[in-house]
């Protein structure tokens, strides 16, 4: 049986006697109350008050549950910034911007594992404390004078927030940089090589703006409860379990070591020994003997093992490098909308196909390049010359660029999530602006952990002011610097436009940092930058590109930095270590040999199951084509539809609002629970790379955040997110060793012998419709 405990509001959050607490109410059936929270953890806005228990446990389901019950209050008031951390975390940024790029390069998108970088970090850190000669080895002998040089070098025991300050410096940089993609496609569609300095002089800009912008918005993006950014709880936790020595830590890494290994060794399967294990699909499997024409509409719908090959509907992965712990992260609110947004990506993106909407059938069903109205690959090089401006007489010979219909159906549905966001924001969220603004105002949290901080030396709002007016004062300052950038380096950027930009950014920000920090994921909204930079810059693609990275950089810097000011606050490091440290490791960025090693798969339109360059692709497609805004996406254009999507989100979710005020809950969900932006982000999901991993996506959060957490929540508590920290662990450290060693990364791939499980012809999930027989 299950009791409904609602804790009381003064009671201490450091209580651990859950099972002692005064039942109010009667007692209900275990299920029939689970199925109950379920239905209402959809509004992510449980009251705080109001805790469920299962088996003495409360099921954690809001952010005010995470700070209360999940993370520990713990301070032990060890040093944070010292030599050491430093140190190791400048060395290990190399390594986590390193495989930073590979993984831009990847035909699944995803985030270095932070939990990678800390383990490594964590062995080197405790090898460095107990090699190294610390103090005590000198006093007292005729050594003595060097005991405080060695305590500089060794302060003893390496503790959390040393580890802390290591990892984030490493993750900082492993974060990535538009910049540097913005090189990429320069150097592989527009042949310039571009100086390591502007790439310092741009990021220098941007992270100066960003995380200034971002030290101001604390109080409403950091401090209170429900800005959790649940894809950092698996770092928190394993933080905790390395250096909070208990009993149940020593379980709880017992099972990490276990899982890490495990996935480890097991890694390498999926990824190159069985690359069949990456999309298993009995439709691809049985339709070997089916005629051409079914077997191509198999491939389409069915396949998805390799980049751009087709839907993935109900292939199962069993690679862990694609699946990711963000699902056994995220709470049930956002996985319930993208699992809506899934469902409706499927029977879109086949109806745009299989319709011939926006010509779809002359060109491939996914792809993210752009093409000549008779398929082949769009001659951009004609069209914009040497000096990447629009020729309007080689345009009339070429003709206008045209997308995918997938493509088309992605811009849709990024300007309605752009659009819906702000509206979701101002409808849903109003209420929350206001009192996070209150006691912004008047100085209060009511979130535990940000009253612990309290001993600590806050960051003045001065020292982020100066980031912001470095922007504007004294001539060697970013501004200064962002504008060396646009003049000389190659930008065909106007000085005006650099600034529309950084203001841009800037609206954005706020808006999408709630949407992360209350759901767990953004949306995209660079395309609102694109849009906007095809306005001020019309027929300059580079232009574009740049105008995007200025505005969208600052939006991106911010939510890195919020993200590692909420670790930090739960794990108690002082914040003007963080400050410091997120300074350090922006500047550690670097651009590793694969653009130059994979040169021709990442330019071509579909790539394997091992490089693809479907980021760079969209980036410089979007770039040419909102260069050509007035063409393509003005009234009378073919994609007119696009930009009128901005309006359409925003209308949308405002009737959304309007229903949710006269219906609050239709059958068993809560209206607004519903979040449109992610429906829309999600609807298009399925566009571009590899898509045989959505079924075990949806298998996995099922798992964690209904199974698990409904109905096991002490076992969701210790367990659930150092488990997924482990997966990603030790699948990023094998994939880490397989892309130098075989994979190419670093010069000459080394493919496994084909056999059944890794055909030499064909896509490797035997999906063949589109391309030659295996």
């Amino acid at each position: 049986m299950q009791a409904v405990a609602p804790l009381n509001a003064q009671e201490s959050p450091l209580s651990t006697g859950l099972e002692d607490e005064n039942v109010l109410g009667d007692a209900r059936n275990q299920a029939s109350q689970s199925s109950e929270k379920a239905s209402q953890d959809l509004d992510g806005d449980s009251n705080e008050d109001d805790v469920v228990y299962v088996k003495g446990e409360p099921v954690i389901t809001s952010g005010s549950d995470v700070s209360r019950f999940l993370v520990d209050v713990r301070d032990d008031g060890d040093p944070a910034l010292t030599f050491r951390s430093l140190c190791i975390g400048t060395v290990f940024a190399c390594l986590g911007a390193a495989l930073c790029q590979i993984y831009i390069f990847k035909p699944v998108q995803v985030t270095v594992s932070t939990v990678f970088l800390l383990l490594l970090i964590y062995s080197v850190g405790v090898a460095w404390s107990k090699i190294l000669p610390r103090r005590g080895l000198v006093e007292g002998t005729r050594f003595g004078k060097f005991a405080p040089v060695l305590e500089f070098i060794n302060p003893g025991e390496f503790r959390i927030k040393e580890h802390v300050v290591a990892t984030l410096v490493a993750s900082t940089a492993s974060f990535g940089n538009t910049a540097v993609l913005n090189f990429a496609v320069q150097r592989l569609y527009y042949n310039t090589d571009i100086k390591a300095t502007t790439g310092v002089l741009a990021t220098f800009s941007t992270a100066c703006f960003g995380y200034g912008l971002c030290g101001l918005l604390r109080p409403l993006t950091v401090y209170p409860s429900e800005m959790v950014y649940w894809g950092s709880l698996p770092t928190v936790s394993i933080f905790q379990s390395l250096h909070f020595d208990t009993t149940a830590n020593y379980k709880r890494m017992k099972l990490f070591w276990i899982a890490f290994v495990g996935m480890f060794l097991w890694e390498i399967i999926p990824s190159y020994i069985f690359p069949l294990f990456n999309g298993f699909s009995i439709f691809c499997l049985a339709s070997q003997h089916a005629s051409p024409h079914v077997q191509s509409i198999f491939t389409n719908l069915f396949g998805g093992a390799d980049a751009n090959e087709g839907l993935g509907l109900l292939s199962i992965s069993f690679d862990w490098q694609y699946i990711t712990s963000t699902f056994v992260s995220w709470p049930l609110i956002q996985q319930g909308n993208s699992w809506v947004g899934y469902g409706l990506c499927y029977i879109i993106l086949s109806t745009i196909y299989y319709s011939n909407a926006w010509n779809s059938k002359s060109f491939p069903m996914l792809s993210t390049s752009i093409f000549s109205s008779n398929g082949s690959v769009y001659d951009q090089s004609t069209v914009f010359g040497t000096a990447f401006q629009l020729n309007q007489t080689a345009l009339s010979e070429v003709g206008l660029p045209h997308l995918t219909g997938s493509n088309v159906w992605v811009n849709i549905t990024n300007n309605l999530a752009i659009g819906g966001l702000f509206a979701h924001c101002v409808c849903f969220w109003g209420p929350y602006f206001k009192d996070t603004f209150r006691n912004a105002r008047l100085g209060r949290q009511q979130d535990p952990h940000w009253k612990v901080m309290q001993k600590y030396k806050e960051v003045p709002f001065w020292w982020y002011v100066c980031l912001l007016l470095l922007l504007f004062f004294d001539g060697t300052n970013a501004f200064i610097l962002g504008l060396i950038v646009v003049c000389k380096g190659q930008t065909t950027l106007s000085w005006y436009s650099y600034i529309v930009a950084l203001l841009l950014g800037s609206f954005v920000t706020p808006f999408s940092l709630t949407l992360v920090a209350r759901v767990g994921n953004g949306i995209a909204t660079n395309q609102l930058m694109k849009m906007v930079g095809g306005a001020v810059a019309p027929g300059r693609p580079v232009a574009n590109l740049y105008f995007t990275m200025w505005s969208h950089d600052i939006v991106v810097q911010s939510y890195g930095l919020a993200s590692d000011l909420k670790t930090g606050q739960y794990l108690k490091v002082p914040p003007r270590a963080m400050f410091l440290t997120q300074l350090w490791g922006t500047f550690l960025v670097i651009m590793v040999s694969v653009v130059n090693s994979q040169r021709d798969t990442i330019l071509s339109p579909t790539g394997t199951n091992v490089w693809s360059g479907q980021v760079i692709q969209t980036l410089n497609s979007n770039a040419v084509t909102w260069s050509l805004a007035k063409e393509l996406y003005g009234p009378g254009g073919q994609y007119f539809i696009v930009p009128l999507s901005l309006l359409i989100g925003i209308a949308a979710t405002v009737i959304h609002w309007l229903i949710s005020r006269r219906w609050p809950r239709i059958g068993p969900v809560k209206v607004d629970s519903v979040v449109l932006p992610i429906i829309y982000t999600y609807s298009a999901w399925m566009a571009s790379g590899v898509t045989s991993t959505i079924t075990s996506t949806i298998l996995v959060g099922i798992i964690s955040q209904v199974w698990l957490r409904l109905y096991h929540p002490g076992w969701f508590k210790k367990y659930n997110y150092i488990l997924g920290g482990a997966l990603d662990g030790g699948a990023q450290m094998m994939i880490f060793i397989l892309s130098f060693a075989v994979f190419g990364a670093s010069g000459t791939p080394r493919p496994f012998p084909s056999w059944a499980g890794n055909p030499a012809r064909g896509n490797v999930d035997y999906c063949n419709g589109n391309g030659p027989p295996a």
